[in-house]
């Protein structure tokens, strides 16, 4: 499929998806996040694709929401258009793994897409930042929450009400980010995190992915319940069953998805 503000290709298994609005600084308009939700659903449904790699360009992954088209917008307007509602749901709904490779600007709505990835990859020049505060709003594509869940409540509310930017080292040290690598080795490192993600059972990495996210959206009780239920699933999968032969005979699985 032909798209105008992204680009997709396939590395074996992983499905690279990059930003492309250069001119914007990869700012997300509403036909972006529409083609990344096109985008993603495919992949979700095809059984080629083990995980998903999102990128933008070197100086920004995305610098934020496109301002200018929601400028001259009001209450009722932006309440009826439900903006980016539908298609940030289809990003956090994906059941896949999703890397970010970050390198630049991670603004506004581009550091809220990076936190809706499982993972985040970081070039040395990252910058994150919920700069809302400084154009009179509020963050809306869950910058207050997944920051909070992700680096806590002192580091978000210096965020969100300085509006400051942090660099990745920092984003390393308080848990936003997995990885700070150099610029250079930034697609090579987070290709291979996807790959090795892709390397499994995609079914049984969606259990993985489901049990790590209820963790972070309930009690402990609670998703230790879920995680001992999503063990229990797996043995209802012909991939439990050959993982488990496969290491008593010393040998390496032969993954069906199924």
């Amino acid at each position: 499929m032909s798209y105008e503000f992204i680009r997709t290709e396939t590395r074996g298994r992983v499905a690279v998806i990059t930003l492309d609005r250069p001119e914007a600084l990869n700012a997300l308009n509403t036909p972006l996040m529409g083609e990344l939700a096109c985008a993603l659903s495919g992949y979700e449904s095809d059984p080629a694709i083990g995980a998903v790699l999102l990128s933008g360009s070197e100086k920004a992954f995305a610098a934020g929401a496109d301002i200018r088209e929601m400028a001259d917008q009001d209450y009722q307007s932006i309440t009826e258009a439900n903006h980016f509602a539908e298609t940030h749901t289809v990003v956090e709904r994906f059941r896949k793994p999703i890397i970010a490779a970050v390198s630049g600007y991670a603004l506004g709505g581009g550091c809220e897409l990076a936190l809706m990835c499982d993972s985040i990859v970081a070039s040395e020049t990252a910058r994150f930042g919920q700069p809302e505060i400084s154009i009179g709003t509020v963050p809306a594509m869950g910058g207050t929450q997944r920051l909070m869940r992700s680096i806590g409540k002192a580091k978000t509310m210096d965020l969100c009400l300085t509006g400051r930017m942090m660099k990745a080292d920092e984003a390393e040290r308080c848990g936003l980010v997995a990885r700070v690598v150099p610029a250079d080795r930034l697609m090579e490192e987070a290709l291979e995190m996807a790959e090795a993600m892709a390397s499994f059972s995609i079914p049984v990495s969606r259990l993985v992915k489901a049990a790590v996210l209820t963790a972070a959206e309930t009690t402990q009780k609670e998703g230790l319940l879920q995680e001992r239920n999503h063990f229990y699933a797996s043995f209802a999968l012909e991939d439990r069953r050959e993982g488990m032969k496969a290491f008593s005979e010393k040998r390496k699985p032969v993954w069906k998805h199924r």
